[in-house]
């Protein structure tokens, strides 16, 4: 996205990252402030309202501590999102592969650790409360029978 001349804002909890992001955006002469790159919480963004066209979240709701925490996450992506914009998720899941459930919605993966994981009735029941378009059908990959990556496309009614 840098590369093509995007506007690109990024938030992650990762110092780390985010400079690493702000180098990059650098070294490919992209002129965009160092502000656009920010440390902080996906659950507490510091972007207004109906802020973006796309808002693109890849592997990070599934670390949510509960379903709460979960749906924090998920309302400052979709309040920071402009109308007719469109949500891409990437998630874990458990779509495809039963996993041992240790709390509520909180399962044991291929590597021992606990990530809080959907399912597509949960994905489809939020789709519903939030009033979205499914983008496009729900897509699951299951990785070498280690854990599920499920890909979840929104787009908010105008």
């Amino acid at each position: 996205m840098l590369r093509q001349g995007c506007e690109v804002f990024a938030l992650d909890a990762d110092r780390a990252g985010v400079e690493h992001v702000r180098q990059l955006s650098a070294s490919l002469g992209t002129r965009l402030p160092v502000e656009n790159f920010q440390v902080g919480l996906i659950e507490q963004m510091p972007f207004p309202d109906a802020f973006a066209d796309v808002v693109m979240c890849s592997s990070v709701l599934h670390f949510a501590r509960d379903e709460n925490h979960f749906r924090r996450m998920l309302s400052e992506l979709w309040r920071v999102l402009r109308p007719g914009g469109m949500l891409f998720c990437r998630l874990g899941s458990r779509i495809g592969m039963n996993l041992e459930r240790v709390q509520e919605n909180r399962f044991v993966i291929g590597d021992g650790s606990v990530w809080f994981l959907v399912d597509e009735e949960m994905l489809l029941e939020l789709g519903r409360e939030m009033k979205a378009v499914l983008v496009d059908p729900l897509k699951t990959t299951i990785v070498q029978n280690h854990r599920c990556m499920t890909t979840w496309v929104l787009r908010k009614r105008p």
